[in-house]
Protein backbone atom coordinates (compact mmCIF):
# COMPACT_ATOMS: atom_id res chain seq x y z
CA UNK A 1 0.00 0.00 0.00
CA UNK A 2 1.24 3.54 -0.89
CA UNK A 3 1.24 4.21 3.29
CA UNK A 4 2.30 1.06 4.29
CA UNK A 5 5.18 2.72 6.27
CA UNK A 6 8.33 0.00 6.42
CA UNK A 7 10.23 2.28 9.00
CA UNK A 8 10.69 5.29 10.86
CA UNK A 9 13.80 6.63 11.35
CA UNK A 10 15.32 9.16 14.16
CA UNK A 11 18.47 10.05 13.06
CA UNK A 12 20.74 11.82 16.11
CA UNK A 13 23.42 13.73 15.77
CA UNK A 14 26.61 13.74 17.76
CA UNK A 15 27.60 16.59 20.73
CA UNK A 16 29.55 19.02 20.02
CA UNK A 17 33.65 18.73 19.58
CA UNK A 18 36.60 21.10 19.74
CA UNK A 19 36.48 20.70 16.09
CA UNK A 20 32.80 21.63 15.70
CA UNK A 21 33.00 24.14 17.81
CA UNK A 22 36.08 25.53 15.76
CA UNK A 23 33.90 25.16 12.14
CA UNK A 24 36.83 22.53 11.75
CA UNK A 25 36.33 20.07 8.97
CA UNK A 26 37.40 16.12 10.27
CA UNK A 27 36.89 12.56 9.17
CA UNK A 28 38.87 11.48 12.10
CA UNK A 29 37.30 8.39 14.36
CA UNK A 30 39.04 8.41 16.95
CA UNK A 31 39.38 11.74 18.27
CA UNK A 32 37.89 14.40 18.77
CA UNK A 33 35.80 13.03 22.37
CA UNK A 34 32.41 15.28 22.90
CA UNK A 35 33.26 18.13 24.87
CA UNK A 36 31.09 19.87 27.45
CA UNK A 37 28.92 21.38 25.17
CA UNK A 38 28.92 18.26 23.54
CA UNK A 39 27.79 16.64 26.47
CA UNK A 40 25.43 18.95 27.47
CA UNK A 41 23.70 19.35 24.01
CA UNK A 42 22.96 15.57 24.17
CA UNK A 43 21.46 15.52 27.23
CA UNK A 44 19.23 18.14 25.74
CA UNK A 45 18.81 15.28 23.26
CA UNK A 46 18.07 12.67 26.40
CA UNK A 47 15.96 14.84 27.82
CA UNK A 48 13.85 15.31 24.81
CA UNK A 49 14.00 12.32 23.67
CA UNK A 50 12.09 11.27 26.97
CA UNK A 51 9.41 13.69 27.32
CA UNK A 52 8.27 13.34 23.69
CA UNK A 53 8.01 9.22 24.83
CA UNK A 54 9.66 8.21 21.33
CA UNK A 55 9.08 4.52 21.11
CA UNK A 56 12.03 2.67 20.06
CA UNK A 57 13.26 -0.89 18.86
CA UNK A 58 17.00 -0.91 18.04
CA UNK A 59 19.32 1.41 18.50
CA UNK A 60 22.65 1.90 16.14
CA UNK A 61 26.01 4.22 16.10
CA UNK A 62 28.61 5.20 14.12
CA UNK A 63 31.91 3.72 14.91
CA UNK A 64 33.30 7.34 15.95
CA UNK A 65 34.12 7.93 19.43
CA UNK A 66 32.09 11.25 19.49
CA UNK A 67 29.08 9.38 18.24
CA UNK A 68 30.00 6.31 20.83
CA UNK A 69 29.90 8.64 23.27
CA UNK A 70 26.63 10.13 22.42
CA UNK A 71 25.04 6.48 21.94
CA UNK A 72 26.03 5.56 25.23
CA UNK A 73 24.10 8.47 26.55
CA UNK A 74 20.90 7.41 24.55
CA UNK A 75 21.35 4.04 25.30
CA UNK A 76 20.87 4.30 29.11
CA UNK A 77 17.52 6.25 28.80
CA UNK A 78 16.22 2.84 27.01
CA UNK A 79 18.39 0.32 28.90
CA UNK A 80 19.16 -1.39 26.12
CA UNK A 81 22.83 -1.48 23.92
CA UNK A 82 23.57 -0.39 20.75
CA UNK A 83 24.87 -1.40 18.01
CA UNK A 84 27.87 -0.28 16.07
CA UNK A 85 27.57 -0.03 12.47
CA UNK A 86 31.24 0.07 11.04
CA UNK A 87 30.69 1.36 7.68
CA UNK A 88 28.66 4.03 8.48
CA UNK A 89 31.37 6.91 8.64
CA UNK A 90 31.11 10.13 7.51
CA UNK A 91 32.13 11.22 3.97
CA UNK A 92 36.04 10.79 3.48
CA UNK A 93 37.32 14.54 3.13
CA UNK A 94 40.45 14.31 1.35
CA UNK A 95 42.44 17.65 1.59
CA UNK A 96 39.49 19.09 3.43
CA UNK A 97 40.25 17.30 6.89
CA UNK A 98 41.82 19.36 8.83
CA UNK A 99 40.45 23.00 7.68
CA UNK A 100 38.20 25.36 9.01
CA UNK A 101 35.37 27.03 7.15
CA UNK A 102 37.59 30.26 6.68
CA UNK A 103 40.13 28.10 5.18
CA UNK A 104 38.00 26.19 2.73
CA UNK A 105 36.99 29.48 1.28
CA UNK A 106 40.38 30.64 0.72
CA UNK A 107 41.12 27.25 -1.12
CA UNK A 108 38.06 28.46 -3.23
CA UNK A 109 38.09 32.47 -3.66
CA UNK A 110 34.96 31.49 -6.26
CA UNK A 111 32.74 31.23 -3.46
CA UNK A 112 29.98 28.52 -2.37
CA UNK A 113 29.03 27.35 -6.10
CA UNK A 114 33.02 26.18 -6.91
CA UNK A 115 32.57 24.57 -3.48
CA UNK A 116 29.45 22.87 -3.96
CA UNK A 117 30.90 21.96 -7.58
CA UNK A 118 34.30 19.84 -5.83
CA UNK A 119 31.27 17.49 -3.95
CA UNK A 120 31.74 15.88 -7.77
CA UNK A 121 34.60 15.53 -8.34
CA UNK A 122 36.35 12.24 -8.54
CA UNK A 123 39.68 13.74 -7.52
CA UNK A 124 40.88 11.85 -4.53
CA UNK A 125 42.20 15.23 -3.29
CA UNK A 126 38.61 16.40 -3.14
CA UNK A 127 37.89 13.87 -1.14
CA UNK A 128 34.50 11.04 -1.61
CA UNK A 129 32.20 12.14 -4.42
CA UNK A 130 29.31 13.25 -3.09
CA UNK A 131 27.07 11.02 -5.35
CA UNK A 132 29.39 8.06 -4.32
CA UNK A 133 28.79 8.88 -0.72
CA UNK A 134 25.64 9.37 -0.86
CA UNK A 135 24.96 5.77 -2.71
CA UNK A 136 26.74 4.39 0.33
CA UNK A 137 24.92 5.28 2.85
CA UNK A 138 21.47 4.40 0.94
CA UNK A 139 23.30 0.78 0.82
CA UNK A 140 23.70 0.92 4.53
CA UNK A 141 19.99 2.58 5.06
CA UNK A 142 18.37 0.23 3.29
CA UNK A 143 20.04 -2.89 4.82
CA UNK A 144 18.57 -1.22 7.90
CA UNK A 145 15.00 -0.78 6.48
CA UNK A 146 15.36 -4.90 5.68
CA UNK A 147 16.36 -5.99 8.96
CA UNK A 148 13.60 -3.40 10.99
CA UNK A 149 10.31 -3.60 9.34
CA UNK A 150 7.61 -1.85 11.12
CA UNK A 151 9.76 -0.78 13.91
CA UNK A 152 10.79 2.74 15.23
CA UNK A 153 14.92 3.09 15.46
CA UNK A 154 17.28 5.40 16.38
CA UNK A 155 21.27 6.04 14.70
CA UNK A 156 23.79 8.07 16.34
CA UNK A 157 25.69 9.31 13.86
CA UNK A 158 27.60 12.11 11.95
CA UNK A 159 26.26 15.64 10.62
CA UNK A 160 27.05 14.72 6.63
CA UNK A 161 25.93 10.65 7.36
CA UNK A 162 22.04 12.77 7.89
CA UNK A 163 22.61 14.98 4.89
CA UNK A 164 23.48 12.09 2.68
CA UNK A 165 20.25 9.83 4.43
CA UNK A 166 18.27 13.00 3.67
CA UNK A 167 19.53 13.68 -0.19
CA UNK A 168 19.10 9.61 -0.81
CA UNK A 169 15.22 9.58 0.93
CA UNK A 170 14.00 12.56 -0.90
CA UNK A 171 15.90 12.64 -4.18
CA UNK A 172 18.21 15.62 -3.54
CA UNK A 173 20.71 16.31 -5.98
CA UNK A 174 24.34 15.61 -4.13
CA UNK A 175 25.72 18.91 -4.92
CA UNK A 176 23.17 20.13 -2.61
CA UNK A 177 24.43 18.11 0.53
CA UNK A 178 25.91 20.90 2.41
CA UNK A 179 22.71 22.96 1.69
CA UNK A 180 21.11 20.72 4.33
CA UNK A 181 21.90 22.22 7.60
CA UNK A 182 22.54 19.48 10.75
CA UNK A 183 23.91 20.85 13.85
CA UNK A 184 25.13 19.31 16.36
CA UNK A 185 23.09 17.44 19.37
CA UNK A 186 20.09 17.88 16.65
CA UNK A 187 17.28 15.11 16.01
CA UNK A 188 16.27 14.56 12.76
CA UNK A 189 13.32 11.93 12.08
CA UNK A 190 12.34 10.57 8.43
CA UNK A 191 9.58 8.06 7.77
CA UNK A 192 10.16 5.31 5.13
CA UNK A 193 7.12 3.90 2.95
CA UNK A 194 7.61 1.16 -0.05
CA UNK A 195 8.09 3.28 -2.53
CA UNK A 196 8.56 6.76 -1.01
CA UNK A 197 10.26 8.64 2.55
CA UNK A 198 9.06 11.50 3.94
CA UNK A 199 10.88 13.92 6.41
CA UNK A 200 8.91 14.42 9.36
CA UNK A 201 11.16 17.13 10.87
CA UNK A 202 15.08 17.88 10.52
CA UNK A 203 17.72 19.13 12.45
CA UNK A 204 15.62 19.95 15.56
CA UNK A 205 18.13 21.29 18.56
CA UNK A 206 16.02 20.75 21.69
CA UNK A 207 16.56 23.64 24.39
Amino acid sequence: MYFNRKCKITFICHGATIHSEEGRFSDAQNYPPLSDLGIEEMENVVLYLKKRAIKNDAIYSSPALRTQQSAEMISKLFKQDFEVLEDLTPRILGEWDGLTYSQIFEKYPNGVREILSSLLSDDSSSGENANKFIARIKVIIDELLKKNQGDRIIIVTHPDVIQAAICAALDIPADMLLKIYIRTGSVTQISYYENWASLVYCGHVPI
